[in-house]
Protein backbone atom coordinates (compact mmCIF):
# COMPACT_ATOMS: atom_id res chain seq x y z
CA UNK A 1 0.00 0.00 0.00
CA UNK A 2 1.44 3.63 -1.03
CA UNK A 3 1.98 6.12 1.61
CA UNK A 4 -0.44 8.89 2.13
CA UNK A 5 1.09 12.56 0.38
CA UNK A 6 2.00 14.61 2.50
CA UNK A 7 0.24 18.36 1.97
CA UNK A 8 2.23 20.91 0.67
CA UNK A 9 3.36 23.78 3.13
CA UNK A 10 2.07 26.64 1.76
CA UNK A 11 4.35 29.51 2.92
CA UNK A 12 1.53 32.18 1.89
CA UNK A 13 -1.09 30.36 4.42
CA UNK A 14 1.55 29.91 7.16
CA UNK A 15 2.84 34.28 7.09
CA UNK A 16 -1.17 34.98 7.01
CA UNK A 17 -1.40 33.05 10.41
CA UNK A 18 1.57 34.11 12.15
CA UNK A 19 0.63 37.74 11.39
CA UNK A 20 -3.08 36.68 12.55
CA UNK A 21 -1.45 35.46 15.63
CA UNK A 22 0.80 38.24 16.09
CA UNK A 23 -1.86 40.96 15.72
CA UNK A 24 -4.04 39.55 18.59
CA UNK A 25 -0.99 38.73 20.79
CA UNK A 26 0.52 42.21 20.24
CA UNK A 27 -3.12 43.42 20.90
CA UNK A 28 -3.70 42.00 23.71
CA UNK A 29 0.00 42.09 25.36
CA UNK A 30 1.75 44.97 23.39
CA UNK A 31 5.48 44.20 22.36
CA UNK A 32 7.15 43.93 25.45
CA UNK A 33 4.79 41.41 26.44
CA UNK A 34 3.58 39.26 23.86
CA UNK A 35 5.31 36.12 23.10
CA UNK A 36 7.33 34.21 20.27
CA UNK A 37 6.34 31.18 21.78
CA UNK A 38 2.26 32.15 22.32
CA UNK A 39 2.27 34.09 19.01
CA UNK A 40 4.05 30.32 16.92
CA UNK A 41 1.15 28.39 19.31
CA UNK A 42 -1.46 30.54 18.36
CA UNK A 43 -0.51 30.15 14.44
CA UNK A 44 -0.43 26.72 14.94
CA UNK A 45 3.31 27.16 13.25
CA UNK A 46 6.88 26.01 13.68
CA UNK A 47 8.44 28.94 15.95
CA UNK A 48 11.47 28.08 13.57
CA UNK A 49 9.19 29.27 10.61
CA UNK A 50 8.50 32.75 11.85
CA UNK A 51 12.11 33.25 12.44
CA UNK A 52 12.60 32.17 8.89
CA UNK A 53 9.89 34.56 7.18
CA UNK A 54 9.85 37.58 9.39
CA UNK A 55 13.34 37.80 11.10
CA UNK A 56 12.95 38.53 15.20
CA UNK A 57 9.61 39.73 17.25
CA UNK A 58 10.52 43.64 16.18
CA UNK A 59 11.14 42.56 12.94
CA UNK A 60 7.26 40.83 12.90
CA UNK A 61 5.99 43.96 14.96
CA UNK A 62 6.48 46.00 12.68
CA UNK A 63 4.75 44.09 9.85
CA UNK A 64 2.17 44.34 11.93
CA UNK A 65 1.85 47.87 12.52
CA UNK A 66 2.18 48.47 9.06
CA UNK A 67 -0.48 46.26 7.95
CA UNK A 68 -2.70 47.88 10.37
CA UNK A 69 -2.07 50.99 8.63
CA UNK A 70 -2.56 49.21 5.71
CA UNK A 71 -6.07 48.20 5.87
CA UNK A 72 -6.90 51.50 7.65
CA UNK A 73 -6.01 53.14 4.79
CA UNK A 74 -7.17 51.15 2.06
CA UNK A 75 -10.94 50.90 3.79
CA UNK A 76 -10.96 55.15 3.77
CA UNK A 77 -9.34 55.57 -0.15
CA UNK A 78 -12.44 52.93 -0.93
CA UNK A 79 -14.66 55.74 0.23
CA UNK A 80 -14.60 57.21 -2.46
CA UNK A 81 -14.82 60.97 -0.98
CA UNK A 82 -14.21 62.53 -4.60
CA UNK A 83 -17.56 60.85 -5.71
CA UNK A 84 -19.48 63.71 -3.04
CA UNK A 85 -19.87 66.73 -2.27
CA UNK A 86 -17.25 68.18 0.11
CA UNK A 87 -19.32 68.49 3.28
CA UNK A 88 -20.84 64.60 2.94
CA UNK A 89 -17.91 63.80 1.81
CA UNK A 90 -15.53 64.81 5.72
CA UNK A 91 -19.15 63.52 7.32
CA UNK A 92 -18.55 60.38 5.79
CA UNK A 93 -14.81 60.33 6.84
CA UNK A 94 -15.86 61.67 10.48
CA UNK A 95 -18.14 58.63 10.34
CA UNK A 96 -16.29 56.52 8.81
CA UNK A 97 -13.48 56.76 10.98
CA UNK A 98 -14.89 56.31 14.41
CA UNK A 99 -16.68 52.98 13.44
CA UNK A 100 -13.48 51.98 12.50
CA UNK A 101 -12.00 52.56 15.94
CA UNK A 102 -14.98 51.08 17.23
CA UNK A 103 -15.02 47.61 15.27
CA UNK A 104 -11.13 47.54 15.10
CA UNK A 105 -10.42 48.02 18.76
CA UNK A 106 -6.81 46.57 18.10
CA UNK A 107 -5.75 49.09 15.68
CA UNK A 108 -5.79 51.76 18.84
CA UNK A 109 -3.70 49.45 20.84
CA UNK A 110 -1.33 48.95 18.36
CA UNK A 111 -1.39 52.60 17.60
CA UNK A 112 -0.22 52.74 21.44
CA UNK A 113 2.13 50.47 21.85
CA UNK A 114 4.20 51.66 19.06
CA UNK A 115 3.97 55.33 20.30
CA UNK A 116 5.04 53.77 23.37
CA UNK A 117 8.26 52.92 21.29
CA UNK A 118 8.65 56.27 20.38
CA UNK A 119 7.51 54.97 16.58
CA UNK A 120 11.00 53.26 16.47
CA UNK A 121 9.35 50.47 14.18
CA UNK A 122 7.88 52.47 11.68
CA UNK A 123 9.74 55.63 11.45
CA UNK A 124 11.93 54.36 8.57
CA UNK A 125 9.37 52.37 6.98
CA UNK A 126 8.78 53.54 3.37
CA UNK A 127 5.61 51.69 3.03
CA UNK A 128 4.28 53.45 5.89
CA UNK A 129 5.69 56.97 4.31
CA UNK A 130 3.56 56.22 0.63
CA UNK A 131 0.46 54.87 2.76
CA UNK A 132 0.32 58.21 4.69
CA UNK A 133 1.71 60.92 1.72
CA UNK A 134 -1.60 59.76 -0.02
CA UNK A 135 -3.97 59.91 2.65
CA UNK A 136 -2.75 63.59 3.47
CA UNK A 137 -2.78 64.22 -0.13
CA UNK A 138 -6.37 62.90 -0.02
CA UNK A 139 -7.47 65.46 2.45
CA UNK A 140 -6.06 68.27 0.88
CA UNK A 141 -7.86 68.15 -2.44
CA UNK A 142 -11.05 67.77 -0.40
CA UNK A 143 -10.14 70.75 1.59
CA UNK A 144 -9.49 72.27 -1.98
CA UNK A 145 -12.77 71.34 -3.42
CA UNK A 146 -14.45 72.56 -0.32
CA UNK A 147 -12.95 76.05 -1.06
CA UNK A 148 -13.85 76.08 -4.84
CA UNK A 149 -17.08 75.24 -3.75
CA UNK A 150 -17.45 77.87 -1.41
CA UNK A 151 -18.26 75.99 1.65
CA UNK A 152 -15.03 75.36 3.27
CA UNK A 153 -12.52 78.14 4.99
CA UNK A 154 -9.24 78.93 2.91
CA UNK A 155 -5.78 78.06 4.59
CA UNK A 156 -7.04 75.42 6.39
CA UNK A 157 -3.56 72.15 7.02
CA UNK A 158 -4.87 68.93 5.98
CA UNK A 159 -2.64 67.30 8.70
CA UNK A 160 -4.39 69.41 11.20
CA UNK A 161 -7.62 68.32 10.47
CA UNK A 162 -6.93 64.57 10.18
CA UNK A 163 -5.31 64.93 13.58
CA UNK A 164 -8.56 66.92 14.79
CA UNK A 165 -10.56 63.79 13.41
CA UNK A 166 -8.61 60.89 15.23
CA UNK A 167 -8.45 62.97 18.00
CA UNK A 168 -11.65 63.92 18.86
CA UNK A 169 -12.36 60.09 18.82
CA UNK A 170 -9.53 58.14 19.47
CA UNK A 171 -9.50 59.95 23.34
CA UNK A 172 -13.17 59.18 23.66
CA UNK A 173 -12.53 55.35 23.13
CA UNK A 174 -9.11 54.64 25.18
CA UNK A 175 -10.16 56.58 28.14
CA UNK A 176 -13.63 55.10 28.07
CA UNK A 177 -13.45 53.08 31.19
CA UNK A 178 -11.56 56.08 33.32
CA UNK A 179 -14.05 58.11 31.91
CA UNK A 180 -17.27 56.46 32.31
CA UNK A 181 -15.98 56.87 36.03
CA UNK A 182 -14.92 60.48 36.10
CA UNK A 183 -18.29 61.93 33.97
CA UNK A 184 -20.65 58.83 35.84
CA UNK A 185 -21.99 57.83 32.52
CA UNK A 186 -22.20 54.98 30.36
CA UNK A 187 -19.75 56.25 27.47
CA UNK A 188 -20.10 53.06 25.44
CA UNK A 189 -23.61 52.55 25.77
CA UNK A 190 -25.58 52.71 22.28
CA UNK A 191 -27.03 56.39 23.03
CA UNK A 192 -23.79 57.59 24.54
CA UNK A 193 -22.05 56.54 20.93
CA UNK A 194 -24.44 58.03 18.67
CA UNK A 195 -24.39 61.20 21.03
CA UNK A 196 -20.68 61.29 20.47
CA UNK A 197 -20.85 60.90 16.69
CA UNK A 198 -23.28 63.61 16.40
CA UNK A 199 -20.42 65.63 18.74
CA UNK A 200 -17.34 64.59 16.69
CA UNK A 201 -19.20 65.47 13.36
CA UNK A 202 -20.52 68.63 14.11
CA UNK A 203 -17.08 69.95 16.15
CA UNK A 204 -15.52 69.30 12.68
CA UNK A 205 -17.55 71.08 10.73
CA UNK A 206 -17.40 73.80 12.90
CA UNK A 207 -13.87 73.89 12.45
CA UNK A 208 -13.56 74.15 8.92
CA UNK A 209 -17.09 75.38 7.30
CA UNK A 210 -17.28 79.06 6.53
CA UNK A 211 -20.11 80.53 8.61
CA UNK A 212 -22.73 80.80 5.76
CA UNK A 213 -22.40 76.94 4.98
CA UNK A 214 -23.16 75.90 8.98
CA UNK A 215 -26.46 78.52 8.73
CA UNK A 216 -27.23 75.76 5.92
CA UNK A 217 -26.50 72.25 7.69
Amino acid sequence: MSKPKKKSRNPDDTKRRILAAAKVEFAKKGLGGARVDDIAARAKANKRMMYHYFGNKDDLFRQVVEDAYGEFRQREAALELDSLDPVTAIKTLIAFIWKYFLDNPEFITLVNSENLHKARHIKKSERMEEMNRSFVGRMQHLLERGVRAQVFRAGLDPVQVNISIAAVGYYYLTNRFTGSIVFERDLMSEKALAARLEFNTQTILRMICTPQTLEMI
